[in-house]
């Protein structure tokens, strides 16, 4: 067997990708290629809890994608950081580990996704999970590779915030918003250990590569396009800092690179909807008109209040003790500044629209922020985060004509997303307005005090609404005709390709999606084993 040869090669090192390169690698008999197109994770920023922060923009760990613009929302190019390093996005995300509500997996099995019902991914969720927290064991494992922690050392705004949303919105502290209830308030669990970020390469993969000469790590290499011999799938031309080169696959090839990085390499390398290749100059090999169709993500819209206490996150001469020691403070003791993840607390409410389900999600964060990806300002504060659990507007990616991605979230196609939105940021203000806050109090930046009627709401929304960086569904699994994967993950019309991350969610699910990735990756390795 050549160096260029493997029996699996797996296609993006982050949530997916890293958990089924080390679970099929545990075979001492199969060679695996786990293939990054970023570089190493070996830098302070991403180990570092706080470091998140200076990751969204980086030209170093992020994509950088932007959208097209976004017709409904005032035209604007929406920005979404991918991660572009070992262990992707989970590298620069805030960690936190949430798995969806029960029921977003059995809208899966009823969408004909069958096996991927609650009671069949909840097992792959346990396996994973090495709870530090003493959690249910009915919904945690203990024995698995991936630490579930609490922050180190939250802020005190943090439980101002769990008091004034209890006082406020009549809710009770969710201590496990993975266990049998959802809905409430509370801290969040992270993916940390010893109080530093711990993505998917750095718990599955890290600990056993020097032990397992079969599993080989390659960073900096770029997938051009995939190669078939027939219907089959034998390998990829990829790019790396010395040319370019041919990797076979004599097994199976994974594609493991995220919603976005996905359905890109599909159709480059021929597969996807023929009109759109044609326009690209990409002879189509396979037509699969689902390709980069059915693109959902949480859209986010923001309340923020300035406030002169210098114990929330922020730079002020009030705060200067503490920023200047927090480095010390970090080394020595996993304490302060340094330890947050930002949104080290939230929960999951029900709006005045809802039915049975909390349909917002609210990530606080316990300083000031004036948009999304942007470094903290002069000046202290907090804010809530208010996403939309369960969208209704679709949207979609598409090819231009040099073959670049188009992103269009389509956000506010379907305007109830809007009306829910709407109410989530008045339970948002209410939180902030609580009597918890009263020795803080400060002036709402936004909406802003004068921002109160539903046309000024959603004037505002199209202004400053946001993603929460979730994209997903851009390859999804089922058995209709848009669908491009069968629920074995393979996809239609081809041998020796499966696809495994957030691309193949036919739905998205209620929270944030690192855990769930990881639970597709989990079940994606014994589905390839059997």
């Amino acid at each position: 067997m050549s160096d260029n040869t493997y029996d699996y090669i797996v296609v993006g090192a982050g949530s997916s990708g890293s958990v089924i390169a080390s679970r099929l690698s545990e075979n001492p008999d199969v060679k695996v290629l786990l293939l990054e197109a970023g570089g190493s994770d070996n830098n302070l920023r991403i180990k570092t809890p706080a470091g998140t922060i200076t990751l969204y923009t980086s030209k170093t760990y992020s994509w950088n994608y932007f959208s097209v613009p976004q017709k409904e929302m005032n035209n604007r190019e929406m920005h979404c950081p991918r991660g572009k390093a070992l262990g992707g996005s989970a590298s620069m995300n805030s960690m936190l580990y949430i798995r969806g509500h029960a029921s977003d997996y059995e809208r899966w099995k009823d969408a004909g996704c069958e096996g991927w019902g609650w009671d069949d991914v909840l097992p792959y969720f346990r396996k994973s999970e090495k709870n530090m927290l003493g959690q249910d064991s009915k919904y945690h494992g203990t024995d698995g590779p991936l630490v579930v922690d609490k922050p180190k050392d939250p802020n005190p705004f943090t439980y101002r915030f769990l008091k004034a949303a209890q006082n406020a919105l009549g809710v009770k502290e969710n201590k496990d918003f993975n266990g049998g209830e959802m809905e409430g308030c509370g801290i969040y669990n992270v993916n940390q250990k010893d109080g530093k970020r711990l993505s998917s390469y750095q718990a599955f993969v890290a600990p056993v590569l020097a032990s397992r000469p079969n599993l080989t790590v390659k960073i900096n290499s770029q997938v051009d396009k995939l190669i078939l011999d027939g219907n089959r799938v034998t390998g990829m031309q990829i790019s790396d800092e010395s040319g370019t080169h041919m990797l076979n696959a004599r097994k199976e090839v994974i594609l493991s690179a995220g919603a976005l990085g996905t359905p890109h390499i599909l159709m480059r390398s021929g597969i996807g909807p023929e009109d759109q290749l044609k326009n690209a100059g990409i002879e189509t090999l396979v037509n699969l008109p689902g390709v980069g169709q059915n693109l959902q993500d949480h859209l986010d819209g923001l309340v923020t209040v300035r406030s002169n206490n210098s114990k929330t996150l922020g730079f002020s001469v009030g705060s200067l003790p503490a920023v200047l020691t927090s480095p010390f403070r970090y080394i020595f003791g996993r304490k302060g500044w340094l330890t947050t993840n930002y949104v080290e607390a939230g929960g999951f409410f029900k709006t005045p629209l809802a039915t049975d389900l909390p349909d917002v999600q609210f990530h606080y964060v316990p300083g000031y922020r004036s948009h999304r990806g942007r470094l903290f300002e002069w000046g202290h504060g907090y804010a809530i985060h208010v996403c939309v659990l369960r969208p209704k507007s679709i949207g979609e990616l598409r090819l231009g004509s040099k073959g670049e991605l188009l992103l269009d979230y389509n956000f506010l196609s379907d305007m109830e997303d809007a009306k829910v939105l709407t109410e989530g940021m008045r339970l948002a203000r209410k939180v902030l307005a609580d009597t918890a806050y009263d020795d803080s109090r400060g002036t709402e930046m936004l909406p802003g005090k004068d921002v109160q009627s539903d046309e000024e709401m959603l004037a505002n929304i199209r202004q400053y609404g946001a993603t929460v960086f979730h994209p997903v569904g851009t390859c999804k699994m089922g058995h209709d005709d848009m669908s491009v994967v069968t629920p074995d993950l393979k996809v239609k019309g081809l041998e020796g390709l499966r696809i495994a991350d957030a691309s193949v969610m036919p739905t998205l699910i209620s929270g944030n999606t690192s855990a769930p990735c990881m639970m597709i990756g989990e079940k994606a390795a014994d589905l390839i084993r059997a």
